[in-house]
């Protein structure tokens, strides 16, 4: 199947289930990755691609399922987009390394380039480009220390920013991420996140910054702080959206006490929330800016991109790294972005909101067991609770979960908890299989709460 099978957009848009979900193809398959790939990568969902394209994934049993998570929102332009695809096709033709540190290429320059413009704010800025969202972080963390000559980096309660050591240790949730391999790096410290569903009494964002600005002051001491590094939405911890004005509380706090405003947003940006970047929506300007998963339509590449005078202030050779902005990679960032501007995505993801949410807030009315429907554009969730309060029901979403996937529709889990259902759909998914996933979901909460 996956020899006679060609992806992108020209695929059927619609679900078909020729199989059981896993099929028998998928399962032969699983026993072989079961044999060969270290038990630690572990699929959410074992079913095996063969093409993908639009909103659809095809499986090497000829089922087409739903794709409603774009791999952890990294597809945001669709999997094969033709331009992407073309682009990376067209590289690879010519040369598909370098090392930009031995000998550079315009792609890297006009990746960053992009960046630059298309971030927030209109001073000077650089880019770094690294492979991976953790890289990234790492990096900004980095660049923050050499810039203020300071080490400690505060971080939130609930937040996830990576699985390198350092990067697990800015992570709040333990299990799978962090069990059993520390010691982590130093001189992290987590403050309270505003989370509006779980605050104790009603907690304005201004309130929630005070709460955690005051932690630093007396725990940490802001002159001690090389950096906060935050995700404007929440994304393993659950898609959390801090009260309005918690972000830029921070940020005006930053700015007064000479601590550089890192935004991660790795799964957040290039339109996925309905701006280009989810901190535009408060016209929060950060410092430094962290981007990767939706930047190259599938390939990866990911980038620190900030003030210029902290980006410089690193010396030359100390940021870089054999492979980080990959050419080929380059060319498909390029692609995609100029995908996302001329196709308006920002607009699809509004849109895509538009139609989503309406019929998530109607489960909420339908059923006490959703305690909370959140989140922007493209990027909504569902927080499953026990009736009456909110104590995480983490068997109900997971039951959830599996009704999707047995009836062809990929969804995701995410939260500290583990009882949130998170909704990630290509921004270029047809509206009609939209509206089949959210009949599937509906089906599912039917079956499964009653």
């Amino acid at each position: 199947m996956s020899d006679t099978i060609t992806g992108g957009p020209g695929l059927a848009q619609h679900r078909r289930l020729l199989t059981e979900i896993p099929g028998p193809r998928s399962a032969e398959l699983h026993a072989r990755k079961t044999a060969a790939v270290a038990a630690g990568v572990s699929p959410g969902l074992p079913v095996y691609i063969a093409a993908g394209g639009g909103g659809v994934l095809v499986d090497v049993d000829g089922n087409s399922l739903i794709d409603m998570g774009s791999g952890i929102a990294v597809v945001s332009v669709g999997n094969a987009a033709p331009a992407v695809s073309a682009a990376v096709a067209e590289q690879a033709s010519r040369f598909t390394h370098t090392c930009f540190m031995v000998t550079p290429y315009e792609g890297y320059v006009a990746v960053s380039e992009a960046l630059n413009r298309l971030t927030p704010g209109e001073h000077d800025k650089r880019s770094a480009l690294f492979n991976s969202g953790a890289e990234a972080v790492e990096n900004a963390v980095k660049i923050a220390r050499h810039h203020t000559g300071r080490d400690a980096v505060i971080v939130f309660d609930h937040a996830y920013h990576g699985r390198t050591n350092l990067t697990m240790a800015m992570t709040a949730k333990n299990m799978p991420y962090k069990h059993r391999f520390g010691p982590f790096a130093g001189e992290v410290h987590r403050v309270p996140m505003s989370y509006p569903f779980r605050e104790p009494a009603p907690t304005s964002g201004e309130q929630a910054a005070e709460r955690a600005i005051t932690m630093i002051d007396k725990q940490v001491g802001a002159d001690n702080v090389a950096a906060v590094v935050i995700e404007p939405i929440q994304g393993e911890g659950g898609f959390v959206v801090p009260a309005p004005g918690f972000l830029p509380a921070l940020a005006a706090w930053c700015a007064e006490r000479g601590v550089v405003f890192v935004a991660d947003e790795i799964q957040t940006g290039f339109a996925r929330t309905g701006d280009m970047f989810a901190c535009e929506h408060e016209g929060v300007v950060p410092d430094l800016i962290t981007t990767a998963k939706g930047i190259a339509g599938g390939m990866p590449l990911a980038a620190v991109t900030g003030r210029a005078e902290i980006m410089d202030a690193v010396h030359p050779g100390g940021l870089g790294g054999t492979y980080g902005g990959n050419p080929v990679a380059c060319a498909g960032a390029l692609a995609a972005i100029a995908t996302i501007e001329s196709e308006d995505l920002r607009g699809r993801a509004r849109r895509i909101e538009q139609i989503m949410m309406p019929r998530l807030r109607a489960l909420a009315e339908r059923y006490p067991q959703v305690g909370d429907v959140r989140g922007r554009g493209a990027m909504l969730a569902v927080e499953l609770v026990r009736p009456g309060g909110t104590e995480p029901d983490a068997a109900l979403a997971a039951a959830l979960n599996a009704h999707c996937h047995r009836n062809g529709v990929v969804t995701l889990t995410c939260g500290t908890f583990g009882n949130v259902m998170r909704f990630l759909p290509p921004l270029v998914i047809p509206e009609e299989l939209l509206l089949d996933a959210l009949d599937v979901i509906d089906d599912a909460f039917a079956t499964q709460v009653g």
